[in-house]
C-alpha cells in the first residue's frame, strides 16, 4: 500500500506470538537514550509544525461526530510533525471527569501516612509518591524527580493465560478512605477503550490502511491509568534546574488520550521546527498522542510526541493542575517489526523508575 511518498509501509504487527512467549526488546537496555532511537527508528520524520508561532503548536482539532474523509490529511501531517492532535465529539461526560478529579484530590491531600500504605513503584497499581518517577531517564538524561503524585490503575480482565495475568492483568488496588473513586474511575476506563479504539480506527484510515489496521490487535489490550497531580510549589519547594512536573520524553505505546486543565506550568510539545511550545488548549477535547511503538508501527512515517509538563510557574507558586491519562495498547503478545509490544514497555517503564 502506497504512503504517498513512493514507499510502501508495512503492518509489522500481523504476527502474534504464542502466549507466554517473550522475545527481547532490542531497545539498547534500560538506560538507552529513547528520543529518536525506539521502534520508530533514527530516521522517523522532524518536520515544522506550521501554523500557530512560536507560542503555541499547531494541533488540528478532530471532530467523531463528522465525516472522517476529510479530517484525514489533517490527522497525518500532525502526526508526522508532531504526533499529536486533539479530539472533540467524543461524548465522555465532564461531569464524570470532574468527579474523579474531586475523588483523587481528596486522596491526594490525605497525610503522607495515610498515602503510604498504598505506595508502589513505576509500573504498579497504587499510589506514586513525590520522587517515584523521573520520565527524562527514558530518553537518557538524569533529570531531577517528576514533582508530581499519581494513582495507578490498569487492565484487570485476566486473560486466562497464568503468566500474562500475573504481569499485566492483576487487580487494582483501590483506596478505602476514598470508596467513591472505584465507580467513578472504573466508568471512565471503559469509556476510555471505546474511545481508543475509535480513535485508532480513524489512525487506520488516515495511515490509508484498511479501518481496523490497529484495532484487530486490541482484542484483550494492556492499558495504564494515571491521575498525576501536579502540586504548587507550597509542597513542591523551589524546583532544582532542570526539574518538571513531567520531564521531557516520548510516550512507549500505542496511543495515549489526556484529559487536562490549563495552566501555566502546563503541557509543552517538542518539534524541530518549533522547539518545544504551549500545546493548544480546548476545554472540550483530548488530547491524543502516540507512542513509540505506534510510530514504529508506521514504519517511522508519524512520530512519537515528545512532550513535557513544566514546572509549578514562579509567577503562579500556588497552581494545582490534575491530569487524566490513559495510555491504551495492544494485545500482550503483539510483535511489531521485531519488537515484542510489552517487552519493550515494560523496559521503559523499569527506565523511569527512580528507586
Amino acid at each position: 500500500m502506497s504512503d504517498g511518498t513512493g514507499e510502501r509501509k508495512r503492518d509489522g504487527a500481523g504476527e502474534q506470538k504464542p502466549d507466554g512467549e517473550r522475545q527481547g526488546t532490542g531497545d539498547g537496555g534500560a538506560g538507552a537514550a529513547r528520543h529518536g532511537t525506539g521502534p520508530g527508528g533514527p530516521g522517523r520524520a522532524r518536520h515544522g509544525t506550521g501554523p500557530g508561532g512560536a507560542g503555541a503548536a499547531w494541533l488540528p482539532t478532530v471532530d467523531l461526530t463528522r465525516d472522517a474523509a476529510p479530517q484525514l490529511p489533517a490527522v497525518d501531517r500532525a502526526l508526522r510533525e508532531a504526533g499529536f492532535l486533539l479530539v472533540t465529539g467524543h461524548g465522555v461526560d465532564p461531569g464524570l471527569r470532574a468527579g474523579i478529579r474531586a475523588a483523587a484530590r481528596r486522596f491526594f491531600h490525605l497525610p503522607s501516612a495515610a498515602k503510604e500504605p498504598y505506595a508502589v513503584r513505576v509500573g504498579g497499581r497504587g499510589w506514586l509518591g513525590p520522587g517515584a518517577e523521573a520520565n527524562g531517564y527514558a530518553e537518557g538524561t538524569a533529570t531531577p524527580p517528576d514533582l508530581k503524585e499519581s494513582l495507578s490503575f490498569a487492565a484487570d480482565e485476566p486473560t486466562g493465560d497464568p503468566a500474562v495475568d500475573a504481569e499485566w492483568f492483576l487487580p487494582n488496588t483501590w483506596p478505602a478512605e476514598i470508596p467513591e473513586l472505584k465507580p467513578l474511575v472504573e466508568t471512565y476506563l471503559a469509556e476510555m477503550k471505546a474511545l481508543s479504539d475509535r480513535v485508532l480506527d480513524l489512525l487506520g484510515e488516515a495511515l490509508g490502511e484498511e479501518r481496523d489496521f490497529f484495532t484487530r490487535h486490541t482484542g484483550h489490550p494492556t492499558f495504564g491509568f494515571n491521575v498525576n497531580w501536579y502540586p504548587g510549589r507550597e509542597r513542591t519547594g523551589e524546583p532544582e534546574p532542570g526539574q518538571f512536573r513531567i520531564g521531557p520524553h516520548t510516550d512507549f505505546g500505542t496511543v495515549t488520550v489526556l484529559d487536562r486543565e490549563a495552566g501555566k506550568g502546563g503541557l509543552q510539545v517538542f518539534t524541530e521546527a518549533g522547539g518545544w511550545q504551549d500545546a493548544p488548549y480546548d476545554p472540550a477535547a483530548f488530547t491524543v498522542n502516540i507512542g513509540d511503538l505506534m510510530a514504529g508501527w508506521t514504519g517511522g512515517r508519524w512520530r512519537s510526541g515528545r512532550h513535557r509538563v513544566l514546572p509549578p510557574p514562579a509567577e503562579a507558586p500556588e497552581e494545582e493542575l490534575m491530569s487524566l491519562v490513559y495510555f491504551y495498547e495492544c494485545t500482550p503478545g503483539t510483535t511489531i517489526h521485531g519488537i515484542e509490544s510489552h517487552g519493550y514497555l515494560r523496559a521503559q517503564l523499569d527506565a523511569i523508575a527512580t528507586d
